[in-house]
């Protein structure tokens, strides 16, 4: 029979199945126990935030909450489907495939295992359920294909992507009602219908490099066909005479220049004879000071002679002695 069993599938979940049920049953209590007691504390505090005004941080707490009551919502329904499994457990451990009315339990007990680190009775679960119906079987109700039947409220539940702005609104206007705070979600809804910005793409439109005042000029084709008679023309017109308009103001410009060198020359005869007076007196003040200096030394010459004729008279007068 046991061979029979083996081959059939049969006798595999049996007591291992019915305690783990059991053990994940009352632990998903406890903790939803804990959690409640949590998420109470949470939005009190929360309530705290928006009667002091900060909304920014009761904007950011919402998203936990959100979250905590999402696993305490899927908790709530894994807690029905292991006691729906756990009392046809001879069914399931009696036939081969997985019966039409439990696939739905046992395909979501599969998914939320590795989802609900909290529960580790549930792997053990999913462990039985793989060694009954196989990897593949186990590998279609994580991957969520077509053929399986996880139940949409725990998939809606243990998604891991952020709540959408309506959802959070609505959690702070269920805990403004809940613990009657004065609150004005006027500047909160503003905020939460802004779209985000794409901060990794940059700005979508590029601005081109060159302005229309930088776009290069276009030469003409007649000038770029015939360079060489251009150039011939060039020097041509350099060669020409001047007209007469051009040798009038030429003229002109003579006459100018004529007046200014006229003019800078009576300026210079000025300062010429500006410091003439000017050198004579610096002359005359040179020679004072020359003469003043020889005087002057030649008293200091006459003042040391003397002093030497007392210093030898001081001399002799004490050798005499």
């Amino acid at each position: 029979m046991s061979l029979l069993n083996q081959l059939f599938n049969r006798g595999i979940l049996g007591a291992k199945c019915k305690t783990c049920l059991n053990l994940a049953i009352s632990r998903i209590k406890l903790l939803q126990n804990k959690r409640d007691m949590q998420l109470k504390l949470m939005r009190k505090e929360i309530a705290q935030f928006l009667q002091a005004g900060q909304e920014a941080i009761a904007r950011i707490r919402v998203e936990h909450v959100i979250r905590e009551q999402n696993i305490w919502a899927s908790y709530e329904i894994l807690e029905l489907f292991c006691e729906f499994v756990l009392a046809r457990v001879p069914i399931l451990d009696s036939q081969r495939e997985c019966p039409s009315e439990l696939r739905e339990a046992v395909a979501s007990i599969i998914f939320a295992a590795p989802r609900c680190s909290d529960v580790p009775d549930l792997l053990h679960v999913r462990n039985l359920f793989a060694a009954k119906y196989g990897k593949e079987f186990i590998a279609a109700a994580s991957e969520l294909r077509p053929d399986t039947s996880v139940n949409r409220t725990i998939i809606e539940k243990l998604s891991v992507s952020a709540p959408s702005p309506v959802v959070k609104l609505k959690v702070l206007k269920d805990i403004v009602h809940e613990y009657n705070v004065e609150w004005d979600s006027s500047k909160t809804e503003a905020e939460f219908s802004k779209k985000p910005e794409d901060l990794l793409n940059g700005p979508k439109q590029v601005s081109s490099g060159t302005t229309p005042s930088q776009v290069p000029p276009k030469h003409s084709p007649s000038n770029e066909a015939h360079p060489i008679m251009s150039a011939q023309r060039k020097g041509l017109e350099c060669h020409q005479s001047p007209s007469p308009a051009a040798t009038t103001s030429l003229l002109g410009q003579g006459g100018t220049t004529s007046s200014i060198k006229n003019d800078n020359t009576t300026s210079v005869n000025d300062l010429r004879n500006e410091t003439r007076p000017q050198s004579s007196a610096v002359l005359e003040r040179a020679h004072a000071a020359i003469a003043a200096a020889e005087r002057a030394t030649a008293a200091a010459r006459a003042a040391a002679q003397l002093a030497n004729i007392k210093f030898s008279t001081q001399k002799l007068e004490e050798q005499k002695s």
